[in-house]
């Protein structure tokens, strides 16, 4: 695990939530983001963001609607293609539009190299990022998902929506939920529920396990405020002892100020419930702000199986669950420094 040098520190944090409770139930935590677009597409600008395509792959595109924002909502955890994301970025600020980027860390971090300078009519923000998986199990995954699903239907049917951040339990126990429909146009308005809470979704377990983010999420170097954003926005797990009394498991987000700029962005929403915080308890409430993942023992071994084309959600069981001799027998290649873990 890497810990960064020269972090650049927020100048300012808050606990923060959308007054609206539909869009902060839509949403992953609070509903920041949201505020934030509608307030730059209000001012005339345009929404850069991250959403679905008709394929259920994830890429970046840009919307100048308040009534598409819903596309670009909640999180996904799928690496985005920017595609033509940062020329189209730079087109627009040379014709004096006002922008709103929203990525990763090191997507930011690549736009603001991309464009080499500074617009005052740019503002970038960024979430705290554990690491984002391979589009590659994603697609596998999802082709399991469905095939499950047809099976236990007795028509053809298609996926109609995607939510990796469902709260019918609340928001500290999401699920992953995908919503399909039959393909008959007569029966659209009927639908089929797959969903599971997080810690019993295979793809999930993999992702928050660091089994299968991309090789570059273990050496970023776009972390710590090292990426230049304006504003950095994030689920705030630690709620209960930075304000226990916004608490009501709808979902709360850190929202850490990181320039002037972001600073008077978010002054300048009125639809938000928010409480200033010490910027040291923010970063301690949120490791992975500054830190890394670590590449998990058996991520090599699971590739080694995935590209076998195995079923991903039977072998991540037993890959995270095995038997007792396999549990054995992986503790004995921990002590003695054996890298290749038995199966």
């Amino acid at each position: 695990m890497i810990n960064l040098r020269n972090e650049k520190k927020p100048i300012k944090a808050f606990v923060a939530y959308n007054k609206s409770d539909n869009i902060r139930i839509a949403s992953s935590s609070g509903g920041i983001f949201t505020l934030l677009a509608e307030q730059t597409i209000r001012a005339g600008g345009i929404v850069f963001g991250a959403k679905f395509d008709e394929h259920w792959n994830v890429q970046h595109s840009y919307t100048e609607e308040i009534e598409d924002l819903s596309l670009f909502r909640g999180s996904k955890y799928v690496q985005s293609s920017v595609k033509n994301s940062y020329q189209k970025v730079k087109q627009f600020l040379t014709e004096n539009r006002l922008v709103l980027f929203s990525g990763t860390p090191c997507q930011v971090n690549g736009l603001k190299k991309y464009l080499q300078k500074d617009y005052r009519n740019l503002i970038t923000i960024d979430f705290i990022c554990h690491g984002v998986p391979s589009p590659g199990v994603w697609r596998n995954y999802l082709k399991q998902i469905a095939l499950i699903r047809a099976k236990k239907s007795s028509e053809p049917i298609f996926i109609q929506s995607i939510n990796f951040r469902d709260k019918p339990e609340g928001w500290k126990k999401f699920h992953i939920s995908f919503f399909f429909a039959p393909q008959d146009p007569i029966r659209k308005s009927q639908t089929y529920l797959f969903s599971l809470p997080f810690h019993d979704n295979a793809y999930m377990n993999l992702f928050l396990n660091d089994i299968i983010l991309r090789p570059s999420c273990y050496t970023c170097k776009s972390k710590g405020g090292r990426s230049g954003s304006d504003l950095t926005i994030a689920d705030c797990w630690g709620i209960k002892l930075l304000a226990p009394e916004m608490d009501d498991d709808k979902g709360i987000s850190l929202v850490m100020i990181n320039t002037a700029l972001g600073n008077k962005m978010m002054n300048g929403i009125e639809e938000i419930i928010k409480k200033q915080i010490d910027t040291n308890d923010a970063i301690t409430s949120n490791k992975s702000w500054k830190q890394t993942a670590s590449p998990h023992e058996l991520r090599t071994l699971f590739f080694r199986k995935y590209q076998t084309k195995e079923d991903i959600t039977g072998y991540t069981q037993y890959l995270l669950n095995p038997p007792i001799f396999i549990r054995v027998a992986r503790k004995i290649c921990r002590i003695c420094g054996i890298k290749q873990m038995p199966i």
